[in-house]
């Protein structure tokens, strides 16, 4: 039988907002079993690229990765954050350790060939190292992942956090049992972007079918969804989004997802 392993991922809110880092670091740091984290950036690089006078680029909502602002990306990503992450890991007893895509060959991942739009250093996740990463889990050591991975010919790529955790959790369905939750600042998916009180309990695959075309599920969700149903296709057990709250309440507001 197959050990249970929880992948969570927390949203740039939470890393913006220190008392609710805080707060959700030692709830993960209570959670029983095998674990893995992975963040994102927040605004921290945002802000750091405008103090050097750097003017971040988006298209279509998605950030483009030039050379400058991948520098900063590792800088924030895989140095001030995921360090400071895993410092106060370490207080709440948990073994962490930082890792990006480059450590162990952990994530390997291509640059984002796109036909119309450069997206410069961005990267695509191609494969994931589930046995150095196995060994590791079963030393007790808790993987923090940031947003930073390679492509094994000396270049980082700055990867979408979200496609990381899924990633990450489908290797891992070969030998655990795995649940993935996606943790941020709302308490699960809403009809109502605006309403807090109208949490979707559950979604699977005709209703979210249903709610892209009605136009409730739109913009950054849609991919985050997009990743949540291709993960339970591939051996992800169990898939939640929500508010960090219901990693220590089983009876909290979030949302279910399911095939």
């Amino acid at each position: 039988m197959k050990q249970q392993l929880t992948v969570i991922k927390i949203g740039g809110n939470i890393i913006d907002n220190p008392t609710e880092l805080t707060q959700f670091l030692s709830d993960f740091s209570k959670i029983e079993g095998y674990k893995v984290l992975v963040h994102g950036g927040g605004k921290s690089a945002t802000k750091m690229a405008q103090s050097v006078g750097l003017t971040p680029k988006m298209v279509d909502g998605r950030r483009i990765t030039d050379a400058p602002m991948l520098d900063i990306a590792v800088m924030i990503y895989a140095g001030q954050i995921n360090k400071n992450v895993v410092a106060e890991l370490q207080a709440n007893g948990t073994n962490a350790v930082g890792f990006t895509g480059a450590d162990g060959n952990l994530i390997l991942s291509e640059k984002r060939n796109h036909p119309t739009i450069d997206y410069g250093f961005v990267g695509d996740v191609k494969k994931i190292n589930t046995p150095l990463l196995q060994k590791l889990i079963e030393l007790d050591i808790t993987p923090v992942f940031c947003a930073i991975t390679h492509d094994k010919n000396g270049q980082l790529l700055n990867t979408n956090a979200d496609t990381i955790a899924s990633e990450l959790a489908i290797g891992l369905s070969e030998v655990f049992e795995v649940t993935l939750n996606y943790c941020f600042e709302k308490p699960g998916v809403l009809y109502d972007a605006e309403d807090d009180s109208s949490v979707i309990a559950q979604i699977d695959s005709p209703l979210y079918a249903k709610l892209k075309d009605e136009g409730a599920i739109h913009s950054g969700m849609i991919p985050k969804l997009d990743n949540c149903f291709n993960s339970l296709s591939k051996g992800v057990q169990k898939i939640k989004i929500g508010h960090h709250k219901m990693l220590k309440n089983a009876d909290a507001v979030c949302t279910t997802i399911q095939l």
